[in-house]
């Protein structure tokens, strides 16, 4: 669907990215090159590890590796972006490359912040439920529940695409950020988004605020059902607790303040953007790994084995 005719309806938009020095910027294509390659190196490891270690055939594991993949991905929407910016002053994107960027950034980005969900329910029966818990959380639950966080991302992106199609784009064409995102595009239309703002902000922010709720919720009471546990036991799931607590902080709070609030532009937004779609996907192995005792010794056999 076209958007509707006006008077000079733009075709392309022009994105600002860094107005710094050339050298400030040649520093930062450095900087985000290296994160890049770092997010590939750590996710596809853990990917590999997970498929190839039956040490890691469990629930909890087989979610991870699926958390890797989305982490590749939604690196690989947006940090081409930033990066081919940085080379050039001002970069030029189709309309139509631009509703496509955001509709993938969206689709990886909403099945993260469900899989993460799935990730805290998993945790929550294998604390609470540690007799029953590969029978309840078996191969098809598991693979239903996968599914389900892409079905979710999917219509969440769908319905944001939905919303933003039908309005007429008149200018002017500059987007201050580095990549095509939904608060700089609708700067752009040409009548009032009031309405329009209200329905982004329930079907992104209000979704990533209840969800960050739901998974406080759950780890208050994995963290109380915990402390009852022997010394060994909760060590370790103390361990993976923390780490996922890190993972859904470095994820939910740089999108909230994007997504959960009138979308006017402010200072932060550009790092708030760069630390959602770029830096969450390269901590996310760094938590996962350094905290989890298996992992670490999985990938010391795999290392072990390729050399």
């Amino acid at each position: 669907m076209e958007p509707q005719n006006v008077t000079n309806p733009v075709m392309e938009f022009v994105l600002l990215g860094f107005n710094h020095s050339l050298k400030i910027q040649q520093f930062l294509f450095t900087v985000f090159f290296i994160v890049y390659l770092m997010t590939w190196l750590g996710n596809i490891t853990i990917l590999i590890t997970v498929i190839t270690d039956f040490h890691l055939n469990t629930p909890m594991y087989f979610f991870l590796a699926n958390l890797a993949f989305t982490d590749i991905t939604k690196s690989s929407v947006s940090t081409p972006i930033l990066l081919s910016g940085l080379v050039s002053q001002h970069k030029t994107v189709p309309f139509k490359e631009c509703i496509l960027h955001m509709f993938f950034l969206h689709f990886v980005g909403g099945a993260q912040v469900f899989l993460l969900a799935v990730m805290a329910a998993d945790r929550y029966v294998a604390i609470h439920k540690p007799l029953q818990y590969l029978t309840i959380m078996n191969c098809e639950v598991c693979l239903g529940l996968v599914a389900g966080s892409w079905a979710g991302g999917l219509i969440h992106s769908a319905t944001q695409i939905a919303l933003l199609l039908p309005l007429p784009y008149c200018g002017p064409n500059t987007l201050d950020n580095f990549h095509c995102n939904v608060p700089q595009v609708l700067k752009v239309v040409c009548i009032d988004t009031y309405l329009t703002e209200l329905l982004m902000v329930s079907n992104g922010g209000l979704i990533l605020t209840v969800i960050l709720v739901f998974l406080l919720l759950s780890y208050t009471a994995i963290l109380v059902k915990i402390r009852r546990q022997v010394a060994e036991g909760k060590h370790k799931a103390l361990s993976t607790c923390v780490a996922q607590i890190m993972a859904i902080s470095i994820t939910f709070i740089p999108g909230i303040f994007i997504y959960a609030r009138p979308f006017k532009t402010f200072e932060l937004d550009k790092v708030a953007s760069i630390f959602f779609t770029g830096f969450v996907s390269v901590l996310n192995p760094l938590v996962y790994t350094l905290r989890n005792t298996e992992m670490k010794k999985a990938i010391r056999r795999l290392v072990s084995r390729v050399l």
